[in-house]
């Protein structure tokens, strides 16, 4: 019976976890976590074709969502929220959409996953063109809420891909880039905001970094568009401005406050 459940799904080879030490609970949950790098290294290849078609579309002014329920929409919005402090790209060129909306966020919202028509409705209002892309993150590859979303989106020539993790699910089969991260039954029995959820974030973090760098948004190993919203952030940028530079902090301070990014300041430096 278990064999005939998606992977997520099924009950681990761990029994009576109350019964455990809180040692033995952490020790649990860390070996079970150890499958989940190699279930993001195994999917490398897929998540590269997606990137190189991505990559295109974004450099032509399309934007980048992605569309979840639950937990795995939580991640998409986290994502989404980091590419303008870090890349310095505008708001609004990666969005992250979860069913039942910003509500859903902090608490969930009964039923909202369960509509297959919502998810294409959200994007309309957002205005989406076939230029744009959209990618489904569902642990289970079932979520209607997602599979609605990504079909009524290939259907009008929007680019599709999505990160589950179970083989042979709807969600699969319903994108051209389908990304299948098998991390197996989670430490307590349907958790996905364990394994499930944590290869979910280490494909995100893959795909807006590799696309930011490809679009030119990080120079060496330097974010040198982040925004300067913080005083750690000045302190950063103060850093690689005079490394790039040579300046002492004072002057490379002042010049990245003036011009507003690493880039500028050094860029006005190097025509000086």
């Amino acid at each position: 019976m278990d064999q005939d459940l998606p992977h997520t799904e099924r009950q681990g080879h761990r029994e009576s976890l109350e019964k455990l030490s809180v040692l033995e609970l952490l020790q649990g949950i860390n070996e079970e976590d150890q499958a989940v790098a190699n279930a993001a290294q195994s999917v490398i290849p897929e998540i590269a074709a997606f990137v190189d078609a991505l990559v295109p579309r974004m450099q032509q002014g399309g934007r980048l969502f992605y569309m979840g329920a639950g937990t795995s929409g939580r991640l998409g919005i986290v994502d989404a929220s980091e590419c303008p402090p870090t890349f310095g790209v505008p708001h609004g060129m990666v969005i992250g959409l979860i069913a039942g909306g910003d509500d859903a966020i902090r608490k969930a919202v009964e039923f909202a996953e369960d509509d297959e028509t919502q998810g294409w409705r959200d994007l309309s209002d957002h205005n989406i063109q076939s230029i744009d892309t959209v990618v489904g993150i569902a642990a289970s590859g079932r979520t209607p809420y997602v599979i609605g979303a990504v079909t009524e989106a290939r259907k009008n020539g929007i680019l599709t891909a999505c990160i589950t993790c179970n083989m042979h699910s709807k969600l699969e089969e319903a994108v051209e880039h389908p990304i299948v991260a098998v991390t197996g039954p989670e430490f307590v029995t349907g958790s996905t905001r364990m394994k499930a959820g944590t290869v979910q974030k280490l494909i995100l973090n893959m795909i807006s970094t590799a696309t930011m760098i490809r679009l030119g948004r990080v120079q060496g190993t330097r974010m040198v568009d982040m925004q300067l919203s913080n005083n750690k952030l000045v302190d950063r940028g103060t850093r690689m401005v005079m490394e790039a530079t040579g300046l002492s902090a004072e002057h490379a301070e002042k010049l990245l406050t003036t011009h507003g990014s690493v880039r500028k300041a050094v860029e006005h430096h190097n025509k000086g």
